[in-house]
């Protein structure tokens, strides 16, 4: 008998897994209640063509290119990668302006012609602490589905230079106001943080490393990030999974002590294994039912949300790259506030100009404005603020130069209130648990849980957030899998006439193979 998997989600964690499982045999079926597989990965119709409302560049290449290798694709022949030479463009209020660049020699020269020689140098030994943290915690962090405190001290204690790289007891943003004499780089660099949904004033200064990941290539897909997802799923169809779109779960069945179906709008799916790719809290607020709220620890912190516009039109002002970020007057202006639970005046806005990765087109483009906001999805939503949102929005952008024809509206805002409708107990915060503090990293869900033949993938599990994490954390899962069913298999084959097959309590109940 084939062991019958339910994954529950269609997000970037919920894809790779259905592709890594289905690939090895196993019959996936893939429950969505959109009524597209992308997760967060997601469009908005306009004009112009879909416009991404979610990630909008792919970094960390390896970790897809091992996805498709490992089922024996290259992911080249499926989609079209176009390398940005720039990195980001940031816009300062103070009208200096600065592009982050693949090379980073290139990035000094900039640096050099806006800021200074001694802001060079700041940012060369920067770099090179971003390096050495990457290549020191890749393999046992995030490369790991079971990363422990112990193989992480192994690291410094080999290499003790790493002890005062991470500086476990300061913030990012105070790693950054030591290691740059120009507030403009601290400001960028700082940044880093909300690339994990937190406050550069919280989370440690181990996220420097997030710089050395994005300087090793940033790349745009032709068409946009939900073309991964499409590429991924028809993968997974091609070798069998199936997937239940605009179906919604309502609960995880669990019969002595393993999980035994999944119930959804269109009936009951029986189950060996349920790979769940949501918002971890769903499980233990009970969203998937009772029998589910034992899985995971309570996670009882949560990561910034942000306020999305996704909308075609005509920019006008601003000299526009791919990625742009335009700043607020200070990091303190926009981070207490949002430590408040309140939206910030005086934010940073993110502006993707989608399709100016190749040739700047003629008529409308495709943008994507994106600025920080508290997880506040299980409050009233006042209107009103809705509308001063908007508003407050583009009269910043305006403040820049930058304007749209026609503007964006209300109807193309989502808010937290649309990110927690959409993702269920996440309170509308986009990247799971808040990276808040130096053993956050480890506190995240792993793979496995503490019910037998659940386990977990997604970005609000280990590794964490991103693009490239949730596609890491359907490796840790899938390698979970397959270590239970084999040793479940090897368990039965091992048993004698006689004897007796005891299940451990990671694999549950023995099961045919």
């Amino acid at each position: 008998m084939t062991e019958r998997v339910v994954i529950i989600g269609a997000g970037i964690g919920g894809l790779a897994g259905a592709l890594r499982l289905a690939h090895r045999g196993l019959d996936v079926t893939v429950v969505e209640a959109a009524d597209a597989p992308g997760g967060k990965m997601r469009t908005v119709p306009s004009i112009a063509g879909p416009v991404d409302a979610g990630p909008t560049v792919l970094t960390m290449l390896p970790v897809f290119e091992e996805l498709f290798a490992a089922v024996g694709e290259t992911v080249t022949d499926h989609l079209t990668l176009i390398p940005l030479p720039v990195l980001a463009r940031h816009f300062w209020q103070d009208g200096a302006r600065l592009d982050l660049m693949a090379d980073a020699e290139a990035t000094a020269r900039n640096i050099d012609a806006v800021f200074g020689h001694r802001a060079v140098q700041d940012y060369r030994r920067f770099r090179d602490r971003a390096a050495r943290l990457f290549a020191a915690f890749d393999a046992p962090m995030m490369q790991t589905g079971e990363p422990t405190v112990a193989a992480l001290a192994g690291q410094v204690a080999r290499q003790p230079r790493l002890l005062r790289d991470m500086a476990p007891h300061r913030s990012l943003a105070r790693m950054l106001d030591g290691a740059f004499r120009s507030p403009h780089l601290v400001q960028l660099f700082a940044r880093y943080a909300t690339y994990v949904g937190g406050s550069p004033f919280l989370s440690p200064a181990l996220l420097a490393l997030i710089a050395e990941s994005e300087g090793r290539g940033v790349w745009a897909i032709q068409g946009g990030m939900h073309r991964l997802a499409q590429a991924i799923a028809a993968l997974a169809i091609a070798r069998g999974a199936r997937f239940h779109l605009s179906t919604r779960v309502q609960r995880i069945e669990v019969q002595g002590g393993q999980v035994a179906a999944v119930h959804t709008t269109a009936g009951r799916l029986p189950a060996d294994i349920v790979l769940f790719n949501g918002d971890p809290r769903a499980l233990h607020t009970g969203l998937l039912g009772d029998a589910a709220r034992r899985a995971i620890s309570p996670v009882t912190t949560r990561s910034l949300s942000a306020d999305v516009l996704a909308f075609a039109a005509t920019a006008q002002g601003a000299d526009l790259s791919y990625h742009n970020v335009f700043f607020g007057p200070d990091l303190a202006q926009e981070f207490r506030p949002l430590q408040r639970g309140d939206r910030p005046e005086q934010a940073t806005l993110y502006v993707c100009a989608q399709d100016r990765a190749a040739r700047q087109p003629p008529g409308p483009e495709r943008f994507e404005i994106i600025r920080n906001a508290p997880p506040t999805g299980d409050k009233p939503e006042d209107p009103h603020k809705v509308d001063a949102c908007l508003t407050h929005i583009l009269s910043r952008l305006e403040h820049f130069g930058l304007t749209f024809s026609p503007p964006p509206t209300r109807a193309n805002l989502t808010t937290p209130h649309g990110f927690a409708r959409a993702f269920p107990g996440s309170q509308g915060a986009l990247y799971g648990g808040s990276p808040h503090g130096m053993t956050a990293a480890l506190s995240r869900p792993r793979a496995r849980t503490a019910v037998p033949g659940l386990y977990l993938a997604g970005g609000g599990a280990h590794p964490g957030a991103g693009v490239p994490m949730a596609t890491l954390s359907a490796q840790h899962a899938d390698a979970a899998i397959w270590m239970d069913l084999t040793s479940a298999s090897l368990s039965r084959r091992a048993a004698m006439p006689g004897g007796t097959s005891t299940p451990s309590a990671m694999t549950g109940p023995a099961r045919s193979a």
